[in-house]
């Protein structure tokens, strides 16, 4: 996944400006991020054997610089990326530093032992957590006139092919975010970001048809078993919306089997929804802005 390279010029002491090479990607299915920073051992006058430590530590002191502008490039929601919430002062970099800091790694040389190599994997939940403002979930709207409904056990929205764009002459795929909103067909909001209580999970999870028809009685193994339980309510999405189409609009009686319910509406709140979109959108190189 790492095709695009970004070469950064940084200053390293006594080695004078050393080139690192950048690349970053995104899972939205495996709900993390892929990022890798890499050096001219010889251009940073490091030799080996002796050398390895200090090229590790050149690793170490730079790559949350190095990766953070991968991190700013994330979609939080249909109008917006992290790089905004920054820029508007609603976050801090040094949350963003301190996500990086908290990243998996792993530091190794090239095959021809000429080049140190670092590998960092960040948790989309652990972002997402991060972003998190408010201290108590609000409440999915009640409908003033409910209807009957079967308590299900989790939410699964199909929009795996182009969709009509709402409010415009045409279709789209829908693509992945942080946030997404679910819409109905009356452009009633049913779920945004601050209805989810979860921390360390994404509000939604992403996937592809073929796992959603797997040979069990609910079509669902794994993770998503878990998740969505052996009852789900399937959806089929009507229309995606929004600047980038990130966000789903449903038909306003499937909005109502949902609201209709305490049940459903705590599926809800604990994020137990699953975006089933096309797999051409889980899974990204990330182009820095």
């Amino acid at each position: 996944m790492f095709l695009l390279l970004t070469a950064l010029f940084l200053p390293a002491g006594a080695e004078g400006q050393i080139r690192f090479s950048t690349s970053g990607s995104i899972d939205w299915t495996a709900k993390e991020v892929y990022t890798q920073v890499s050096f001219d051992l010889a251009e940073a006058d490091i030799r080996l054997p002796a050398g390895r430590f200090l090229g590790e530590e050149t690793l170490s002191e730079h790559y949350p610089l190095l990766i953070r502008p991968y991190l700013l490039s994330i979609r939080l929601d249909s109008g917006a990326t992290i790089k905004n919430l920054v820029e508007s002062g609603d976050i801090s970099l040094e949350i963003l530093d301190r996500i990086c800091h908290e990243a998996g790694k792993t530091t190794s040389l090239s095959p021809d032992l000429t080049r140190m190599i670092g590998r960092y994997t960040i948790s989309l939940g652990k972002i997402s957590s991060s972003l998190a403002r408010h201290q108590r979930a609000l409440e999915a709207p009640r409908p003033l006139i409910p209807v009957q409904t079967a308590d299900y056990t989790g939410i699964i929205i199909i929009a795996s092919e182009e969709i009509p764009v709402r409010g415009r002459r045409a279709q789209a795929l829908a693509e992945p975010c942080l946030f997404p909103k679910i819409w109905d067909t009356e452009m009633n909001l049913i779920y945004e970001r601050n209805m989810f209580e979860g921390r360390d999970n994404p509000m939604v999870r992403y996937t592809v048809p073929e796992e959603i028809f797997r040979p069990t009685p609910s079509g669902l193994e794994g993770e998503l078993l878990a998740l969505a339980g052996s009852n789900p309510l399937r959806i089929l999405a009507r229309e995606v919306y929004g600047i980038h189409p990130t966000d789903l609009v449903i038909d306003r009686e499937d909005a109502l089997k949902i609201l209709s319910s305490d049940n459903n509406r705590r599926l809800l709140r604990e994020g137990r929804v699953v975006l089933v979109v096309n797999s051409s959108q889980l899974q990204k190189n990330i182009i820095t802005q």
